[in-house]
């Protein structure tokens, strides 16, 4: 197989790519970039790229995130809108990031960044694929806490219709609320509200 028929195939398994990717399968990154020029590959974020026309979800800046930064989760608006527990549409990426961890800088997609340490940040990430990229999400229970943790962010509106939705759909049960509740340190803030659904 030469190279550009490797790296079309690595294009096909992994949905995006990198050149990082493509070095690691022992081949020069300027070859990914011919590809590119000879319209073999699209690029659809910086230093990422796909096969013309592959189907993609409406969730590819997930993605294109995690694809860029595998240790980042993805949370808050973005992990609610993945979840449908919102009405709200997120016009940036959020995630969070462990404290004291290097901040990203790209222009696209945006990100709205939330630092955590410890227990607050590895509490309830699931794994989720998108795209065939593994994504870090975390778990309706955790994002419900998470948003009245950033009310002041979010907004209370939306805290309470996501409490609402989870609850209704059934995609966390009430033990699984209040220990997220208290992982993130605001049970007492959510304890009326879960008494009052209940």
């Amino acid at each position: 197989m030469d190279r550009k028929q490797k790296i079309l195939e690595l294009a096909r398994q992994m949905g995006l790519i990198r050149p990082r990717d493509v070095e690691a399968a022992g081949i020069h990154r300027e070859y990914l970039l011919r590809l590119y020029r000879n319209g073999d590959l699209v690029r659809v974020g910086r230093g990422l790229y796909a096969l013309p026309g592959a189907q993609t979800s409406e969730h590819l800046s997930l993605a294109e995130v995690a694809k860029r930064m595998p240790n980042a989760v993805i949370c808050l608006v973005s992990a609610l809108e993945f979840h449908h527990l919102t009405t709200q549409i997120a016009h940036s990426v959020w995630i969070a990031i462990e404290n004291k961890k290097w901040e990203p800088k790209f222009e696209y997609p945006s990100l709205e960044i939330v630092r955590f340490s410890g227990p607050a940040f590895s509490f309830g990430v699931e794994e989720h694929e998108v795209d065939r990229i593994t994504v870090k999400i975390y778990s309706p229970a955790k994002t419900v806490a998470d948003s009245f943790k950033f009310r002041n962010k979010v907004g209370l509106d939306v805290s309470l219709e996501a409490l609402q939705e989870t609850w209704r759909s059934r995609k966390a049960t009430m033990d699984e609320l209040w220990e997220a509740a208290k992982v993130c340190r605001v049970a007492n803030v959510m304890r009326p509200y879960l008494e009052a659904i209940i």
